[in-house]
């Protein structure tokens, strides 16, 4: 049986809509070229109309009355002026044909100096992502770069800002050794002097390589919006907390990702330790904690460098001692370990006739200890004890009687700390530059991107009890007595100082401190030295004198 021809519709239907197509994109071409100039002039009369809507909205609100005005002035000696709406309309039609002139250039793919990156970087990652009994390696010398990286983007130099890599399943990607090869190969190949954050996903076997953006250093010391036991050690990146605060920057308020520390008896972290090189800012982050304990507790400083950081604190209301020598370190030091066992006694009394706890034990007592390595060589010459060792009791004990001690030390001091500093800080900081290993033996865990090696004051990681390492940021905080702070730092250093206490109450705060000592049945303190000191003698404030402590 002979078979019978398809109808002509149905055999030549495929060329007429091949025909129909370039017909129509014919047309369209066309039309576009005819259409050209109309294009133009509608581009740039939307970006005239886009710029002119910002720089209203730009415009004070009590500046846009007068230029409405000075706009519809204009508009009238144009409509006066022979020809001067059509000399308008021909000038907005030029300037528009001239905004416009120039099209939107669309980019679709990498171009070659990207595509030899990025085949570079596939190279490279070979050896570390291929075995050689895979019989369809991902990773292969000469593959294709394509399969392995899904997603790429590059800044204006050509370097990579983000990359997204997937990797074989058989990839040991649980090992901290294995995974720090590759991020160091990534850093090394993707440019050094930026910060990248590494995002490993061992279910789906993908690394996401991403660059971050540097913590802005604007913001300065000012009163952060806070409840009392909560403290603001600096600010991270916006996606590492879920909490923001209010802020004034140099560019305006803003709602900037806060680092904060809760201190108290429900603290799991209630001391802290903060490590850093020199000129890193850790004395900047002392006088920042200062700084935001005076308006609900009192203070006690023991700068062991003695280079008058803190001499704006002296004498001021709230602080008990700011002490720079052996002698007054030593005093301060035992008379905090008596107080924190009153207080304990009194709160246990308390607690067992039914009462609340006395006010005095209630209001939070600051220990800030500055390079106590220093004082600790100096005690050791002098044979006379360690000063981290009149620490032990604060530490232990100092989350029930609201006392919170905070330890800076420099990293070629590190090793003198004491046992007990060393466990019971467990909110840490590392400020500066610090190798991963550096910033591992402080915190307790490496942090998921590259340290750099040039880092403003006040920058490095914190990690609070068990939690994940954060990038850090200190709110400048300058010693306001420096010459080189400068003068809006100054005033907002000097703004948050409480006022200074009078002669007559310094006075009676130090005859108080010595009835107090042999009523608690401490050793008194030191003779004064003939030299006037900067402080008085280290003692409670008159408003909250202790209780004396039975037995």
């Amino acid at each position: 049986m002979a078979r019978r021809p398809l109808p002509r519709i149905l055999s030549s239907g495929s060329a007429q809509i091949a025909r129909s197509r370039e017909i129509a994109r014919t047309a369209a071409d066309s039309a576009t070229d005819v259409l050209q100039p109309l294009i133009t002039v509608s581009r740039g009369l939307r970006k005239l109309a886009a710029t002119a809507r910002a720089k209203w909205a730009a415009t004070p609100k009590e500046r846009r009355g007068p230029t409405l005005l000075l706009v519809a002035a204009c508009v009238l000696v144009v409509a006066l002026v022979p020809y001067g709406p059509l000399l308008a309309l021909v000038t907005l039609m030029g300037a528009a044909a001239w905004k416009g002139r120039d099209r939107p250039v669309v980019k679709t793919g990498p171009d070659d100096a990207e595509i030899a990156r990025l085949k570079g970087l596939y190279e490279a990652l070979v050896p570390y992502f291929s075995v050689p009994d895979d019989p369809s390696p991902l990773f292969a010398h000469g593959g294709d770069w394509s399969g392995a990286f899904g997603e790429y983007a590059f800044d204006d130099d050509g370097r990579l800002t983000r990359l997204r890599i997937a990797y074989p399943p058989y990839f040991t990607d649980g090992e901290p050794a294995a995974r720090a090869r590759i991020e160091q190969l990534l850093h090394a190949k993707s440019g050094r002097g930026r910060e990248y954050h590494f995002d490993w996903d061992e279910e789906g076997n993908r690394l996401v390589m991403s660059v971050l953006p540097a913590l802005p250093t604007t913001i300065a010391a000012q009163r952060f919006v806070t409840v009392p036991g909560e403290t603001v050690l600096g600010f991270t990146d916006e996606d590492a907390v879920q909490r923001t605060v209010p802020v004034v920057a140099a560019d305006g308020t803003e709602d900037a990702p806060a680092v904060v520390w809760r201190t108290g008896p429900r603290s799991s972290e209630p001391h802290l330790l903060a490590v850093g090189q020199p000129g890193s800012g850790t004395t900047s982050l002392l006088r920042s904690i200062a700084l935001q304990a005076l308006p609900h507790g009192d203070v006690l400083i023991v700068d062991g460098g003695g280079t008058g950081e803190y001499a704006c604190l002296t004498g001021r209301d709230g602080v008990l001692a700011v002490e720079c020598g052996l002698s007054g370190a030593l005093a301060s030091l035992e008379w905090a370990a008596h107080e924190t066992e009153r207080r304990l006694i009194a709160a246990n009394r308390a607690r067992q006739a039914g009462h609340p706890a006395p006010e005095d034990t209630r209001r939070p007592l600051w220990i800030l200890l500055d390079r106590p390595g220093i004082l600790g060589h100096l005690a050791a010459a002098d044979g006379r004890p360690d000063p981290q060792e009149l620490l032990q009791v604060p530490l232990r004990h100092g989350r029930a009687a609201q006392v919170t001690v905070v330890v800076a030390e420099q990293f070629d001091s590190a090793d003198t700390l004491s046992e007990t500093v060393r466990t019971h800080t467990r909110a840490r900081i590392v400020l500066g530059p610090a190798t991963p290993e550096q910033i591992e033996s402080v915190l307790g865990s490496a942090p998921h991107t590259t340290p750099t090696p040039q880092m403003p004051p006040g920058r490095g990681y914190a990690r609070l009890g068990t939690g994940p390492v954060l990038r850090l940021q200190v709110p400048a905080t300058p010693d306001p007595y420096d010459d080189a702070t400068s003068e809006s730092h100054r005033q907002a250093v000097l703004a948050l100082l409480p006022e200074r206490r009078t002669a007559a109450v310094e006075t009676l705060a130090v005859d108080t401190v010595a009835v107090e000592t042999v009523a608690v049945g401490t050793v008194p303190a030191a003779a004064p030295d003939p030299a006037p000191r900067l402080t008085p003698d280290p003692g409670p404030a008159p408003r909250h004198a202790p209780v004396a402590a039975e037995g």
